[in-house]
């Protein structure tokens, strides 16, 4: 090898360096949104361990200086979708099952709250679903939420109060008449029809 190649070769492999760390401390942020996402910690893991590999596998593709970890949410959630295009073909086992059908013993209340939580996040709409994880748990803003969605920072604005309508309506129960919001058309007198 000559010196110039072997400088490449030192510079790459600090790159590399550089780039692996950098992914490994999107990792937890990662495992909160696919577990979101997911339903089940197993499912999540694997979508996670998915995702890294993935990001690994294109790692030259990755452009230095732009935000990494909306790019790693993409891979994420691109892998969730692909997962559940493969599921809806294939007849799944019985280890897919939610955790929220296993069973768990009476005094661990903690835990059966946030089952029930995870279970209405599981009910939104994966789109509500998404937006309200992305900027609730995993804290991006809505500028990089829509990136990782790709739509309009108004959408996932509208997405996320859609989201939190819905949960507060499976927790609390219909909106109250006087609560709800109606739009009316104005009420315009037309004329006599005419005669086709």
């Amino acid at each position: 090898m000559t010196i110039i190649e072997n400088q490449a070769f030192a510079r790459s492999q600090a790159d590399n360096a550089a780039f692996r760390t950098q992914l490994l401390e999107h990792v937890p942020q990662l495992r909160a949104f696919a577990r979101g996402l997911a339903g089940s910690r197993d499912r999540a893991d694997d979508l996670v361990q998915d995702t890294v590999a993935r990001a690994l596998g294109a790692a030259h593709r990755y452009q230095p200086g732009t935000n990494m970890r909306a790019w790693l949410f993409t891979i994420l959630r691109n892998c969730h979708f692909s997962e559940r295009r493969k599921a809806r073909h294939d007849g799944g086992s019985i280890d897919d099952l939610p955790e929220r059908l296993q069973t768990t013993r009476g005094d661990q209340i903690v835990s059966l709250e946030l089952k029930e939580v995870r279970a209405l996040l599981q009910s939104l709409p994966v789109q509500y679903r998404e937006a309200l994880i992305l900027v609730s748990a995993a804290g991006m803003s809505y500028d990089e939420a829509a990136a990782v969605c790709k739509c309009a920072v108004g959408t996932i604005k509208s997405r996320i109060n859609r989201a939190r309508i819905e949960l507060t309506r499976l927790v609390d129960g219909p909106v109250a008449p006087s609560r709800r919001i109606t739009r009316r058309a104005p009420h315009v007198e037309l004329g006599p029809r005419a005669s086709l």
